[in-house]
């Protein structure tokens, strides 16, 4: 009488956990593909990011001042990681708000420079002004996430 259940060989359960310990690298690879350190001069927020991704739109915020009107350079922006947002001062006065959370893979941005928003795990780019992708692979802009300014302050709304 035969044995009605499937046998596997050795070979292929030798060939199967080789396979997985192949791809484990590399998963682990693209589970933190994010810049782990960022630029103090256009990064002060850096560290962790919140647990479950954070909240991009605000809400929840804190009444604390999220930076300073001075701590954004004009034609440049400033990256806060725990907050995951971007604010930037495309011209003189005028300040925007953006999640930092690339539309492409969902990496945190990088810089900001040379007019543009960064993201280092792919290469997207972002507009300064208005989120929207200056260089691919993104091809979604980054939301804008609300604020306020009052006096010298910049809060999440």
């Amino acid at each position: 009488m035969s044995d009605p259940r499937p046998t596997v060989d050795r070979r292929r359960v030798l060939t199967g956990a080789a396979s997985v310990g192949l791809a484990l690298p590399v998963l682990a690879a693209c589970a933190d593909s994010s810049p782990s350190a960022g630029n103090a001069a256009t990064d002060p927020g850096s560290g962790t990011s919140a647990p479950g991704g954070g909240q991009a739109d605000g809400a929840g915020a804190s009444n604390a001042a999220l930076t300073t009107k001075s701590d954004v350079p004009v034609g440049s922006g400033t990256i806060f990681r725990d907050q995951q947002v971007v604010v930037t001062q495309p011209t003189q006065g005028e300040f925007k708000c953006f999640s930092a959370v690339c539309t492409h893979q969902g990496c945190i941005v990088s810089s900001v420079q040379q007019g543009g928003i960064r993201c280092e795990c792919h290469g997207s780019a972002f507009s300064i002004d208005d989120g929207s992708v200056i260089n691919p692979p993104a091809t979604r802009p980054l939301p804008p996430v609300q604020i306020t300014v009052k006096g010298d302050q910049i809060r999440l709304a």
